[in-house]
């Protein structure tokens, strides 16, 4: 293996993953918008800047691809990097793409498409990733702010996924020796059980002592909170619409793909309260 190039170096999964590389010896480099001047695996990259993406991709022959956030089609930028990688001869790209398929946004699954297209290129498709649940995030912000979680999916359940075990599944396929391995084109991660938001605020309540309110909303209530968070409207509204889907049982899926490939079961969302619990200390409803 040459290298890895983490694209979303500093992000949720990104970060997990470069840890992971480091921590086994694999020559990774961390690719990101701001790189840190202390990190000598750290390269700029931008999206929105196609001549900082040859520069990331020179030397790597396998990449983790996380694609632009907030955008309904991510075809336009995505597309070109995928040929300068193929140019590059890169042997692996391992895609975050998502089990939750955004209304009117079929831009996401032509990505997700041209990257089966390749053989010993990977699609991720996760689930709802339980870090939603803390402050980086419109619910995790609300629920520290607030204590409450405001959805439009009802009691419908969905199989939360920890970040760090899609940065685990990423890393035992980016650095699966060739051939070692018959290797899907597409995998469904999740974790051990599917559950509600209300099941969440239970669960975060006993595990945190502080009582969490569910509030059902509508979907274009949700989708205004979303835009007052900053997300653009087309977004804002896509991610809302798939409240619905949930609510209706469409997203209730549950698959054994992390255990399956790295060895170990996922995380349950009781672990990872407890893992965060300092991170919903109450600041008032200023």
């Amino acid at each position: 293996m040459t290298g890895v190039l983490v694209t979303g170096g500093t992000g949720k999964t990104g970060s997990a993953l470069a840890e992971l590389l480091r921590g086994s010896g694999v020559p990774v480099r961390v690719a990101s918008r701001n790189p840190s001047a202390g990190d000598p695996d750290a390269t700029r990259f931008d999206w929105d800047d196609p001549a900082s993406h040859p520069t990331a991709l020179r030397g790597m022959d396998r990449v983790y691809l996380v694609p632009p956030l907030l955008t309904v089609d991510p075809m336009p930028l995505v597309g070109p990097f995928l040929a300068e990688a193929e140019r590059l001869g890169v042997r692996r790209v391992v895609l975050l793409g998502s089990a939750i398929v955004l209304p009117n946004a079929p831009g996401a699954l032509e990505l997700a498409a041209r990257v089966r297209s390749r053989p010993g290129w990977v699609v991720l498709r996760p689930s709802g990733f339980m870090q939603n649940f803390l402050g980086a995030h419109p619910l995790g912000e609300r629920i520290r702010r607030h204590g409450e979680i405001h959805t439009a999916a009802g009691a419908g359940r969905l199989g939360w996924i920890d970040a760090r075990d899609i940065a685990a599944t990423a890393f035992a396929l980016l650095t699966e020796p060739d051939g070692n391995r018959d290797v899907a084109p597409d995998y469904l991660l999740t974790g051990p059980r599917a559950l509600s938001y209300g099941d969440a605020a239970a669960i975060i309540t006993a595990r945190t002592g502080r009582p969490i309110r569910v509030r059902h909303i509508r979907a274009d209530e949700l989708a205004g909170n979303y835009r007052a968070a900053g997300m653009p409207a087309a977004f804002a509204a896509a991610l809302a619409a798939v409240e619905t889907d949930i609510e209706a049982g469409r997203e209730e899926q549950v698959s054994t793909a992390v255990l399956d490939l790295t060895g170990r079961p996922p995380r349950t969302f009781a672990e990872f309260v407890r893992d965060h619990a300092h991170e919903w200390a109450s600041v008032g409803e200023g």
